[in-house]
């Protein structure tokens, strides 16, 4: 019973691992990306998906120490990924994002969605 509890305890350091990996890969993507937005929407569009990704990044580390952050954490990451999707689609829509680029971040911002999901509801019930 004792080596189950383990065997759970480690997969779920695992798997917050692999989420903040993930979200850390993906992070210095967009940074790089934004840097090459024009000057003239660096203090609007720039700044804004700049903080809301590490935004991101600081919850995930916070929900992984603080169990009473966790509980309400879902609605609040899911928020900020709504945010960055809808930014990154104007961005597109005016051109400062390719659509190879703009799939990209869709893509990798749903599958670590997907991943914080799993993670958070799987550790409430935990």
């Amino acid at each position: 019973m004792e080596s189950l509890l383990r065997l759970k305890k480690r997969r779920k350091m695992a798997e917050e691992l692999q989420l903040f990996v993930k979200w850390s890969e993906f992070l210095k993507w967009l940074l790089n990306t934004t840097e090459k937005f024009p000057k003239k929407v660096r203090f609007t569009f720039t700044t804004r998906i700049d903080n809301l990704a590490l935004d991101i990044l600081e919850d995930i580390i916070e929900f992984r120490y603080d169990k009473k952050a966790r509980q309400s954490g879902f609605m609040k990451i899911n928020i900020k990924f709504e945010k960055l999707r809808i930014l990154l689609r104007m961005c597109h829509e005016l051109q400062y994002l390719s659509t190879k680029q703009f799939e990209y971040a869709v893509t990798h911002i749903n599958e670590v969605g997907k991943m914080a999901g799993g993670w958070l509801k799987g550790s409430d019930a935990a």
